[in-house]
């Protein structure tokens, strides 16, 4: 079987890359060895937030009073929690493979291995083996999560985020190591349940990744929504006893012990690279990514690689883009290089945070003269009515030209807020650009504005 195009693997990456491969008039396979969409679709980023939603709205429950309602008698189903999060998770698969009958896109299931020559061999269910080639291989088999030495993961009492995402029964207790977006939204969903949550983090900081008004912030409001933060601080090791986990810690003060009914490692992922004939390719790799240019090709002609298995961010909507702008490039499109400093994150705890560009840190360590503003949505009309006070936008400009180097938020609803700074970036807008575009009042959008404004000293509401 010949094709223009194989991509390996169907995740956000995968199956958006053949789509847009076969729109540019490409014949293309996807090879999958499990479920269309991916670890994102099927078992991250769209099932997670199905369980935070269902968290938010049983937060609502628990202060409808606060809003001037009576609600009597109201509890939690766990396990329809739970299947509701599988039943989103179907569909949006399901909705993918209409996509590749859409588009006429070959899937082909089972498990696909590289071989010399633009080929690859794909080994079904039964064992078959059959070999397929193409002009172009793209590989996208992303990432799974990673283990750590002194905390394997048995499926039961240690888990990562699969097991943490279908867990039969809710758990009393729960010590969540990591405290990445994996781990501060699980922390947050469990929380929210009526789980003890601890939180246990290497860095002096949780959500370490982010500027550091950021982290106080999330600190300061997970602690009050009642979950225990330990940072500076590792777990050492695990014991059994019965039903409990007792994990050794190793604190700054010295050794605590803490324990829970469950133990949910989230210190980061590990790519999928091993047995896919990347070795047998020649296909050269660094600290567990495949090495790409900035097109996405690798160093053996034919064979490209595109979301978490390389090393820029591991971001679903990173994978889509990289795949996008691979297929463009292939089919002989101008092509501008995917610009990494510009590339949103966002975090769905409760409160959510979104941030672009560089922190306060990396400004001023870039050498940067700055000005920063920040508006705390205590001051927002449409926060205070909301009920969501909690948070604050952080703008960072360049003091000389007006560039916006970098836009932080946290708060309610703000990872749908977060693209008007990245197409201004995108754009060079200036902050004197943005403090003369009109926001609608009341949103949390004129948050931005009003943030802006107080880095040029012009805000009004505060």
């Amino acid at each position: 079987m010949k094709y223009d195009i194989i991509v390996l693997g169907s995740g956000p990456g995968g199956y958006v890359t053949a789509i847009r491969a076969s729109q540019l008039g490409f014949k293309v396979a996807v090879i999958e060895k499990e479920s269309l969409g991916g670890v994102c679709l099927n078992w991250g980023c769209i099932p997670t937030k199905a369980l935070l939603k269902s968290a938010q709205v049983f937060e609502y429950l628990k202060h409808a009073s606060d809003y001037g309602l009576i609600v009597k008698d109201f509890d939690k189903d766990f396990s329809a929690v739970v299947s509701r999060s599988r039943g989103v998770a179907d569909g949006m698969s399901k909705g993918v493979q209409f996509l590749m009958k859409k588009n006429k896109i070959d899937v082909i299931d089972g498990f696909g291995k590289l071989k010399p020559s633009k080929k690859v061999d794909v080994t079904d269910k039964d064992g078959k083996v059959t070999e397929y080639s193409a002009d172009h291989i793209i590989i996208a088999t992303g990432a799974r999560s990673r283990e750590l030495p002194n905390l394997p993961q048995d499926g039961e009492k240690v888990i990562g985020y699969r097991q943490a995402m279908t867990l039969k029964t809710q758990p009393k207790s729960m010590i969540v190591v990591g405290s990445g977006a994996i781990g501060v939204e699980f922390a947050s969903f469990y929380n929210s349940m009526g789980t003890k949550v601890t939180i246990v983090e290497f860095m002096p900081n949780i959500v370490p990744v982010e500027d550091v008004d950021i982290s106080k912030q999330m600190e300061k409001s997970l602690k009050k929504a009642g979950i225990e933060i330990m940072t500076n601080a590792s777990v050492e090791k695990v014991d059994f006893i019965g039903n409990i986990v007792q994990a050794t810690v190793k604190t700054a003060k010295g050794i605590e012990m803490i324990e829970a009914e469950i133990v949910l490692s989230a210190v980061g992922i590990k790519t999928n690279i091993e047995n896919i004939g990347l070795e047998e390719v020649g296909i050269a790799t660094d600290k567990d990514k495949i090495l790409v240019d900035i097109y996405n090709q690798t160093n053996i002609p034919g064979y490209y690689a595109i979301g978490d298995v390389t090393p820029g961010q591991a971001l679903a909507h990173v994978a889509s883009a990289e795949g996008i702008n691979c297929v463009e490039k292939i089919a002989g499109h101008h092509v501008d290089a995917i610009d990494y400093g510009n590339v949103p994150g966002c975090t769905y705890a409760s409160p959510e945070i979104a941030s672009v560009g560089l922190t306060e840190k990396q400004a001023l360590d870039k050498g940067y003269e700055i000005k920063v503003g920040k508006f705390p949505f205590s001051a927002s009309g449409k926060a205070t009515a909301a009920g969501t006070k909690d948070g604050f936008v952080k703008v960072i400009f360049d003091a000389k030209y007006g560039e916006w180097l970098g836009c932080h938020m946290i708060g309610a609803g703000v990872t749908d807020m977060i693209a008007e700074a990245v197409v201004a970036r995108k754009l060079e807008t200036t902050g004197h650009e943005i403090l003369k575009s009109i926001h609608p009042h009341p949103t949390m959008s004129e948050a931005v504005m009003e943030a802006v404004a107080d880095a040029y000293g012009e805000v009004i509401h505060l």
